[in-house]
């Protein structure tokens, strides 16, 4: 059933796709205030693509005109919501160079985050439910770089609050993905690389969910190399930060996530690179945490994850770009 929809909405999609690409036409007599209303009204109707379009062209026949430095900014915001990130960001990068001293400089520093975000997510990430924390982090560490210069620069920002709940949810994803390598390790008893991978998010991404995680995989690496002493003290630090921790008995001793066997993967699981078809087995100590990290409603699928999505995102919606 589930598989159904997700054909159905990436059916919709190309056709509403097609139906949308061809060229907006825009009359040679239109004024610039005239150019800036239309496309005002193509973002208020969601008609992003032909905004997009308006735009562009009252950039290049008025470039110097009082409507230029704000149809660049909503330009910004047009190709993220028509599914541009790489154009938005582009135009976000063009802005802060063109204008640093703007008074809405900041929204371009916020989008430019965001679109940096999604600027790898292909038509299947985009529409099928898939767990993002398996994908390369490069993307998700590069959005978190930028939303952390935007604190830095406008810590005052009416962006900064939104800027903080994404940039937990990207630590939380960096997270999930050292521990999502952690496992790849443990799976092929390479101990030494598991137990850094575990080490680093210990280290590094503190207070983030897999935190407990991260120090089981460090004891099971470390008694699967003999190295008792350090997997003791490892323990102790699980006993003191997570004392109901379910990875410890009634008596005090280390029983083991058991989230890995030796089943070989789906072959959709190995063309998708263990994003799609995985075969990770059902007694998994944390089944409930990863079902609701993998899991996405319908929702949440069509509006790319703004709404519907039960995720550590709690961020608000993407804002349209101030007005003066």
């Amino acid at each position: 059933m589930r598989s159904t929809k997700h054909i159905l909405i990436l059916a919709m999609t190309l056709v509403l796709t097609a139906c949308s690409s061809t060229e907006t036409k825009v009359p040679e007599n239109l004024t610039e205030a005239e150019l800036y209303e239309q496309s005002s009204q193509a973002l208020s109707s969601g008609l992003y693509s032909v905004a997009v379009d308006k735009l562009r062209i009252l950039e290049s026949r008025y470039p110097f005109g009082p409507f230029a430095e704000q149809a660049q900014l909503d330009l910004v915001y047009a190709y993220y919501m028509s599914t541009e990130p790489e154009a938005s960001r582009a135009a976000a990068e063009r802005f802060i160079r063109l204008h640093p001293q703007h008074p809405n400089v900041d929204y371009a520093y916020y989008m430019r985050g965001l679109a940096s975000n999604t600027a790898d997510l292909g038509l299947l990430e985009r529409y099928v439910p898939v767990d993002l924390s398996r994908r390369d982090p490069g993307q998700a560490r590069q959005s978190f770089n930028e939303f952390a210069e935007l604190l830095r620069r406008f810590p005052e920002s009416r962006y900064a609050p939104d800027a903080r709940q994404r940039m937990i949810y990207l630590r939380n994803r960096l997270a999930r993905y050292e521990m999502h390598a952690a496992d790849y390790y443990l799976k092929r008893k390479a101990y030494v690389a598991a137990v850094n991978r575990g080490r680093y998010v210990v280290e590094h991404l503190q207070g983030t969910p897999s935190t407990e995680e991260a120090l089981a995989v460090m004891i099971e690496g470390y008694q699967h190399l003999g190295l008792n002493q350090p997997a003791d003290e490892a323990l102790l630090v699980l006993k003191t930060n997570f004392p109901d921790s379910t990875l410890i008995n009634a008596e005090g001793e280390f029983i083991g996530r058991r989230i890995y066997n030796d089943v070989d993967p789906s072959l959709l699981n190995t063309v998708t690179f263990g994003l799609i078809g995985s075969n990770d087995p059902a007694p998994r100590q944390r089944s409930e945490v990863i079902e609701e990290e993998e899991d996405s409603s319908m929702l949440s699928t069509v509006t790319f994850g703004l709404f519907g999505n039960d995720d550590e995102d709690k961020s608000e919606a993407v804002p349209e770009p101030p007005k003066p």
